[in-house]
């Protein structure tokens, strides 16, 4: 009954966001409220991190398993999006046009790491009693994923125009693929580690304020830190190699974002690859957006 419940509770406001399509005028309100709420999620993160018994002993653990599953997605993603390019390369009309400032800016980032801290030195210097209660980062993500589906609803975005972009529902299976067999490789490597949680961690595709809720959830605090160091692990390095890995292999360039190519690494892969870029990225992160927390639920509440 707790796995349909925690299902239900992810999927449902995603789903039910997603039939609501609001002017845009209306969408400017949703998206900055959307902003905050990542920052409040990420720093209630850091409150549950804070409530971790012998922490200090954990943090090497986390940074340990961190840097292991990042490998093996990370390594896989770029191997196989990088074949298929050179399998399939992308024939572009156009050169790729830089627009705009080519410096890549990490301060959004940095805001996003300083959040958990500061969340996790309010979850140390104040009593418990004070403490909001654990169930709280469960209703924020709830309004989370509602919004980010009010959000593709209104951003225009059809099925159609989604599905009849070939390429980008090409790379977005191969996407996925390679991150089930990266959970697979994890689960592998770990000692502890089940094929199911494997499975989960590696479905987070960058998606971070979700990937640390629904893990704290399902795992603890500590697997819940190891997604989120994961996935914010993942946009650092999309913002610095995709303008390097663009001009031969696009795939790889895009897929690389993972779920923020939809948005945050979008303006990067339109700076990088052109016009002709964008609508691959919207495609791919379309997809990865919608799978990503099927497949973390499902997995989280496997058990095998």
């Amino acid at each position: 009954m707790d796995s349909l419940i925690t299902l239900v509770s992810i999927l449902l406001p995603l789903f039910g966001g997603f039939f609501i399509r609001l002017q845009p005028r209306w969408i400017r309100y949703v998206n900055h409220l959307l902003n905050v709420l990542v920052y409040v999620i990420l720093a209630l993160i850091g409150l549950s991190l804070a409530r971790v018994d012998n922490l200090g002993a954990q943090i090497g653990f986390i940074g340990w398993a961190a840097a292991v599953l990042f490998a093996c997605i990370m390594g896989l993603n770029l191997a196989v999006l990088m074949w298929f390019d050179r399998r399939h390369p992308w024939r572009r009309r156009h050169d790729a046009h830089q627009t705009g400032s080519q410096r890549i800016s990490l301060a959004g980032s940095a805001k996003q790491i300083a959040c958990v801290l500061i969340g996790f030195a309010l979850g140390l210097a104040l009593p418990r009693g004070w403490l909001p209660p654990a169930a709280t980062g469960n209703y924020a993500l709830m309004l989370m994923v509602f919004l980010v589906g009010i959000q593709l609803r209104s951003s225009g975005i059809t099925l159609r125009r989604v599905l009849i972009n070939k390429r980008g529902v090409q790379i977005s299976a191969l996407f996925v693929l390679s991150c089930l067999v990266a959970g697979v490789l994890f689960a592998a490597l770990m000692p502890d580690v089940s094929l199911s949680k494997g499975l989960a961690l590696s479905s987070g595709y960058g998606w971070y304020s979700l990937s640390g809720i629904v893990m704290t959830a399902a795992y603890g605090p500590v697997w819940g830190s190891v997604a989120l160091v994961n996935d914010l692990a993942r946009e650092f390095f999309a913002l610095v190699f995709i303008p390097l890995l663009m001009r031969r292999h696009p795939s790889a360039a895009v897929g690389s974002g993972g779920a923020t190519s939809l948005d945050f690494t979008l303006p990067v892969i339109q700076s990088s690859g052109g016009i002709e870029a964008v609508p691959l990225a919207i495609s791919f992160g379309f997809i990865v957006n919608v799978v990503s927390p099927i497949l973390m639920v499902v997995f989280s509440t496997a058990q095998f």
